[in-house]
């Protein structure tokens, strides 16, 4: 099997494996519980903070601890909404996750006004737009540091600062950057940063979301853990798990970077070369190291995901399925792509298992296609 979905979600780590199974036998007290054991469970609570802060570039009493990204996105959002008081607005990007905006747009119907800000034909956003956004009140401003999609990356401290002049509060989705490239919570100027462990070799179900020191941000979910910022007994086994990911990412995302960079870039090139129609989407501003998102002019997104998976190659699309049949990527349409264009597009992205003979055999399998026939068949579903 060659696995280029790594966007999606990642295998995890054998030593975060052993360290959940561990925490499951032996280490599973209640932080909150007054007794020896429990104290047992709160140190270990500790440790795992202070190695999350340590990858996201903040400090430990920053890190509440969540279910994952969604989680985290929500708790900011919701928490700007409840600080704002009448008449909130919210600022987001119009490729952010789509899941974020789903729940951002829901709040129209409440009759909160959410203004999605324009991005260029690579995927950054607008500078004039965000000035002009930011120029009135709002109650939250957030961005991707990195698309799921395209891997683009954006600005983030530019935009930090613009926030901050602004005195708009400041929420960074680096869902998809951690783990890949550095984050500098601090030295970025957030306010909020959402992070999900199993994007970089840690368990699904646990995320974080930080919050500045110093700023009080409403909980999503009342109670005691959290410093009271996010109620609920901690989730110890993925919390132990999320930490060894973060301990594991920082030993080797720099070099981790380079290795992916070189075999993505070798990839781009040699379908470059035998694939005369290729697209590649976002290829002209900075990106994930890890991440190829293209077209192939007259193949469909699912023609293309069929070929791959029928040779033991697994990646995803860029195009959503509805009940009424398939939807051009909200990101690619964001950024000017056609819809007949986008509903071709293929995400593949990479991971510590690939290596330079697996990227040979994608290239054998995708310029084959060449030698196809065109296809006008509906995209497959993103993952």
């Amino acid at each position: 099997m060659i696995y280029l979905d790594h966007n999606a979600t990642t295998p995890p780590l054998p030593e975060v494996i052993e360290a959940v199974t561990d925490c499951l036998r032996s280490g599973w007290g209640n932080p909150s519980s007054k007794h020896g054991f429990g104290q047992q469970a709160r140190g270990a609570l500790a440790q795992a903070r202070a190695e999350v802060a340590a990858l996201a570039g903040a400090q430990p009493v920053e890190v509440v601890f969540t279910s994952g990204a969604t989680e985290a996105n929500h708790h900011a959002l919701s928490g700007a909404l409840a600080r704002a008081g009448a008449a909130p607005r919210v600022l987001l990007s119009a490729t952010e996750h789509s899941g974020f905006l789903k729940a951002a747009l829901r709040l129209r119907e409440v009759g909160i006004e959410v203004e999605l800000l324009p991005v260029d034909a690579q995927g950054r956003l607008q500078p004039d737009a965000l000035a002009t956004a930011l120029a009135e009140p709002a109650a939250l401003l957030s961005v991707m540091a990195a698309n799921n999609e395209t891997g683009v990356l954006q600005p983030v401290a530019d935009i930090a600062a613009q926030a901050r002049a602004a005195g708009v509060p400041f929420h960074v989705d680096a869902t998809q950057m951690a783990g890949k490239l550095a984050l500098d919570f601090a030295g970025w100027g957030a306010d909020l940063m959402s992070m999900s462990a199993h994007k970089f070799g840690g368990p699904k179900g646990c995320g974080a979301l930080i919050v500045r020191k110093g700023l009080s941000w409403p909980p999503l979910l009342s109670g005691q853990q959290e410093r009271g910022r996010r109620g609920g007994t901690e989730n110890m086994p993925g919390i132990a798990g999320f930490a060894v990911a973060a301990r594991a990412a920082r030993a080797t995302m720099q070099p981790d970077a380079l290795r992916l960079g070189a075999l993505r870039d070798t990839l781009e090139a040699a379908l470059r070369e035998t694939l005369p129609g290729l697209t590649v989407f976002g290829a002209a501003a900075p990106r994930l190291p890890n991440t190829l998102m293209l077209a192939i002019a007259g193949q469909s997104a699912d023609r293309v995901l069929d070929r791959l998976e029928r040779q033991g190659i697994f990646a995803s699309s860029g195009a959503a399925c509805s009940s009424g049949g398939s939807e051009a990527s909200h990101v690619l349409r964001a950024m000017g792509v056609p819809a007949a264009d986008a509903l071709g597009a293929v995400r593949l992205s990479l991971g510590r298992g690939n290596d330079a003979e697996q990227i040979a055999r994608v290239v054998q399998a995708l310029s084959s296609l060449a030698l196809q026939q065109p296809s006008v068949a509906p995209a497959a579903t993103t993952h």
